[in-house]
């Protein structure tokens, strides 16, 4: 789809989306070659399809390159009228408008006001956009009546037998009853013959092989790809501010936060780009829209910038904008729905059809079981923030909690020998500051009686928003210092010896920023843990993710000296934690998938290897290989790939890194990897998706089903009975069920840097 905009610049749009009801909220498409769709608490977007341009051409069908030909030339004059106006409309006097007239070799007593011809150009540019409907209408039809012809009848396809592609014949099933409950299918050519059933079914989704006969024609007809240009590193942020906008509080903190690090971006940069050496790098243009800061969602964040509201997610979006520019790709940032409807072209309908391009932050994660439409309506599964269809790659987290989605993260500060050594040396050992800005995370039950015995080792101290008066919840022990700038947070934080919390808020960046800052963060033990089934913050979250602390990330990656975790029900344990945390020194501390190197180096992973517009797996259900690819580990615990075997070419993570173990009833793969130092890797699940993986594992299958459920592969005793994933879309390390011991993909993981394994990079 080419787009003339009133400013002259023609936009290639190359991708299409829909969208539907979500909870935090960014997407970026069309133009853009990758795009980010971001969410925020409480902010829904309607379904509904997103206007054209008026000034639209659409060139979607193949075929017709004369008609193409003559409306690029059409579009292309319109784009030179346009710019020349733009020059005329700077000239003061009649001379130098005469001269322009003669560049564009018009006569310039000819030409209206400016106003007048912008107006006649746009009147033009609609009439063409009109005439390219109806060519667009002739094409398709002329096109469909010449397959007829010259394919003798495609129309009589059949659904093909192939073991790779075990759903196709009833995916075909479903589209002939359903084909017309979502305009997108018809939109993609979807016309109701058996022909248009299987060209969508392996071309637009990958339930169906490639028809032999299309291979030559599509090669024909695709469009000449783009030029390339390579992604260069950038260390001067001051275009990206620009891009950024203004106007509201929660944009002015987010540009001052990227200009404060503004030398590390560059430093980390440096850093990579020798890492990376003479690796080619593509640069991608990147819609990155912030939903929840627009008008339309509500955006509850801005007016609470300066009361002590959340800026955990001010935070991840200032330093995703600044990863992504630093790595040298083409930005486009929208914080309204007017601008993201000026950029985008959808196709209509209500996003049945597949979104590969789209990627979502999306901070507590959504897992596989959740984010499946029929599964999660048929096993109740299903809430307001899930059910989207994509690959589960496709959300991106702020903690890397969740091995089904993609950890996106953000950045602390990092601080310099000579900036640690100061720290140390002005430490205070009895100063404790407590995490909590607003005055409701006070009213924590209980925090009387722990707050007492803390008190009587160390002087507390607060950072409490309030306008005129000391809010009554906060004790009067407490010396609160009211919203700090966030300079000044963190220099209260370098001379504190311990940062509390009070189990809320969760997983937030500020206890990264004090452990980074050389404090001990301490946070209560949940027992039980809290989760969707008995805790109204999780309630309606598209995860069971289960948490069993305020920072699970602190607990399980950084942990003892730097993170202690305690029953704060328990006196005398927490007690004994004040007393040994006064007598322990620690060094400031940041792990590196948090520094900006870090953030960069993992960015840079995901937009060079991760594609979610090819097939899902290379193995499914029943796929029968001469040769399989594994062997038993010597200790006979585990799989490993066959050093002889040959690699998935498209596979990435490379897939010498697998590592699968068969689990404990009852054990989800998330936790049987990590029990054994690895991650839970999904985009390893097809390659175990097979009964020659159990029959390696010496486990007895009496009988082997293929079904869709979240927890298989995976062996079920009694009885002896292999399950295998009947649905792509459903391989997750999430899940467990005492009565199956699921077969689990594990990998290595680089130090410090637990999104990428060993050899990612």
């Amino acid at each position: 789809m080419i787009t003339v905009n009133p400013d002259g610049k023609i936009m290639v749009r190359r991708c299409l989306v829909t969208l539907r009801p979500f909870r935090l909220f960014v997407l970026g498409i069309g133009f853009f070659t990758l795009c980010f769709l971001m969410t925020s608490l409480g902010g829904q977007f309607s379904a509904r399809r997103l206007g054209d341009s008026p000034f639209t051409i659409r060139t979607e069908v193949m075929g017709g390159p004369e008609s193409r030909g003559v409306l690029r030339k059409m579009s292309d004059l319109l784009e030179l009228m346009v710019k020349r106006m733009d020059a005329l409309a700077r000239l003061e006097n009649v001379s130098e408008l005469h001269r322009a007239g003669g560049d564009l070799h018009f006569p310039a007593d000819r030409m209206p006001p400016g106003a007048g011809l912008m107006e006649r150009i746009q009147a033009i540019a609609q009439n063409v956009s009109d005439i390219a409907v109806k060519v667009d209408q002739i094409l398709r039809h002329s096109l469909l009546l010449h397959s007829k012809v010259s394919e003798g009848r495609r129309d009589q396809c059949e659904a093909p037998s192939d073991p790779k592609f075990p759903d196709c014949s009833g995916k075909v099933e479903w589209m002939r009853a359903r084909w017309t409950s979502d305009p997108c299918y018809a939109f993609f050519g979807v016309d109701g013959t058996e022909c248009s059933f299987l060209i969508y079914l392996s071309e637009v989704e990958w339930f169906c092989p490639p028809l032999p006969w299309r291979n030559q024609t599509a090669a024909q007809r695709a469009p000449k790809p783009l030029p390339k240009v390579q992604a260069v590193f950038r260390s001067n942020l001051s275009h990206l501010l620009d891009l950024m906008g203004s106007g509201k509080e929660s944009l002015i903190f987010m540009k001052k936060r990227t200009k404060r690090l503004t030398a590390q971006w560059a430093l980390a940069a440096q850093r990579l780009a020798q890492k990376l050496g003479a690796t080619r790098r593509d640069q991608k243009q990147i819609l990155v829209h912030i939903g929840f800061l627009t008008e339309e969602s509500g955006d509850v964040f801005s007016p609470r910038v300066l009361k002590g509201g959340p800026l955990g997610e001010m935070v991840q979006w200032a330093d995703i904008l600044a990863a992504l520019y630093v790595l040298g790709h083409g930005l486009r940032v929208t914080v309204s729905l007017k601008e993201l409807q000026s950029n985008l072209g959808v196709p209509p309908g209500r996003g049945s059809c597949p979104l590969c391009r789209i990627r979502v932050i999306d901070t507590f994660g959504t897992e596989p079981a959740y984010n499946h439409e029929e599964y999660a309506t048929l096993h109740g599964y299903r809430t307001n923030w899930g059910y989207w269809n994509l690959n589960p790659k496709q959300f991106m987290t702020m903690f890397p909690h969740t091995p089904d989605n993609s950890f996106m993260g953000f950045v602390s500060e990092e601080l310099n020998e000579t900036e640690k050594q100061l720290i140390k040396g002005g430490k205070a050992s009895n100063m404790a500051v407590v995490y909590g800005k607003e005055a409701s995370i006070w009213k924590f039950q209980g925090k009387e009686k722990f707050l007492g015995i803390l008190n009587k080792y160390m002087e507390i101290h607060g950072t409490v928003y309030y306008e005129s008066q000391r809010p009554p919840e906060v004790p009067a022990f407490v010396k609160n210092h009211g919203l700090l700038p966030q300079p000044e947070f963190q220099q209260l934080l370098r001379k504190a010896k311990l940062f509390i919390g009070f189990g809320f808020p969760y997983e937030g960046p500020a206890p990264l920023e004090a452990i980074a800052n050389g404090c001990i963060f301490l946070q209560s033990r949940f027992s039980p843990p809290h989760s969707s089934l008995n805790h109204e913050f999780f309630r309606g979250k598209p995860t069971s993710r289960e948490v069993f602390s305020q920072h699970p990330y602190a607990e399980n990656f950084i942990g003892k000296p730097h993170v202690w975790t305690v029953d704060y029900n328990n006196s005398e344990e927490f007690e004994a934690a004040i007393k040994a945390i006064m007598r322990t020194q620690v060094d400031p501390y940041l792990p590196y998938e948090y520094t900006c190197e870090g953030m960069l180096e993992r960015i840079h992973a995901y937009i060079q290897h991760q594609d979610f517009c090819v097939a899902p797996g290379p193995a499914l259900p029943g796929a029968h290989t001469s040769q399989s690819p594994f062997v038993l580990a010597p200790n006979a615990t585990h799989l490993e790939w066959a050093q002889n075997a040959s690699l998935a070419p498209a596979a990435w993570p490379p897939a010498h890194s697998l590592r699968a173990w068969l689990a404990t009833p009852g054990r989800a793969c998330t936790d049987t990897c990590l029990d054994h130092g690895l991650i839970c890797e999904p985009s390893f699940f097809p390659f175990l998706n097979s009964q020659d993986a159990f029959l390696k594992l010496q486990v007895p299958c009496d009988s082997t089903e293929s079904e869709m459920n979240h927890l298989y592969p995976a062996f079920a005793q009694p009885g002896q009975e292999c399950y295998l994933q009947k649905d792509p879309l459903l391989f997750s390390c999430a899940g467990s069920n005492t009565k199956y011991r699921r077969l689990c993909p594990c990998r290595d993981f680089r130090k410090g840097q637990v999104a990428l394994c060993q050899g990612c990079l």
